[in-house]
């Protein structure tokens, strides 16, 4: 692999990087496009990254809906047109008593998680007014339905829905600008949402901080372009761009905030 590329990215990344370039150097010497599982933002800008200066590979990306978060990414040669159905993905609906009881996008991730997949065949969990769906790719979709009938004590029912179908979340991200000693975690959580570097540390050690939905156990691991925090209790972080050092040698950054209550 080259070295140039993986400078730009973490050492963990480098697993993901030879996939997504197995996959582009598929695309490219097959003539046929090639389909990934679901992306996280941070990888999808990796997996942008890849075919920057490619002429004869591109990529597109789909997770349902405009602003998903999870989308899965499709390697095709420049002449090939993508349509939607390329993407392969299904939506499922969670029928559940709305009357009696209420569910968390938690309680919904910890079940599908849980559930003998892996995390990456599962888009974006969305609810509206107490309907609830999750994307997934359209191969384990009937896994899915057959396997699960309770989200924790709550007996539910899966049904397949039409992508036209899908409830659009109402996501009020705000963006902010920070400017923080380093890109630690600890510290880009202290400096966005106004809490002691201390503080900061605790939740991390406490496992209630995730990066790109992994609990991280470092307080000095670093944020890169794309990255998403989420930090419970509070809410969730992205890190939108890099602005440069300031006069007093603090680095810019802006981020988009999701509040705990949104």
């Amino acid at each position: 692999m080259d070295s140039n590329i993986l400078q730009h990215f973490r050492k963990d990344e480098e697993p993901l990087i030879s996939q997504l370039s197995d996959y582009i150097m598929q695309a490219e010497n097959e003539y046929r496009p090639i389909l990934t599982h679901f992306l996280n933002p941070r990888e999808q800008y990796i997996a942008q990254s890849l075919i920057h200066k490619k002429q004869d590979v591109k990529v597109s990306f789909s997770g349902g809906y405009k602003n998903a978060e999870r989308k899965r990414a499709i390697f095709y040669p420049s002449y090939y047109e993508v349509q939607d159905d390329d993407f392969n993905l299904e939506l499922i609906m969670i029928k559940y008593p709305v009357k009696f009881t209420s569910l968390t996008h938690g309680q919904i991730l910890g079940t599908l998680a849980n559930s003998g997949l892996d995390r990456e065949v599962i888009g974006d969990i969305i609810e509206q007014n107490d309907t609830w769906q999750f994307l997934c790719e359209k191969e384990v979709s009937d896994y899915f339905r057959l396997q699960i009938d309770r989200v924790g004590k709550i007996k539910v029912r899966l049904e397949d829905a039409p992508l036209d179908e899908i409830v659009v979340p109402e996501l009020n991200w705000q963006e902010k600008m920070v400017t923080s000693s380093s890109l630690r975690i600890d510290s880009l959580v202290s400096v966005t949402f106004n809490i002691s570097r201390e503080s900061s540390k605790n939740l991390i050690k406490a496992e209630k901080v995730q990066l790109n939905w992994m609990t991280v156990a470092r307080p000095d691991y670093e944020v890169k372009y794309g990255d998403i925090l989420s930090i419970r209790g509070y809410g969730r972080l992205r890190i939108d761009d890099l602005l440069g050092v300031t006069r007093k040698d603090k680095l810019r950054i802006r981020v988009s905030v999701l509040e705990k209550n949104n």
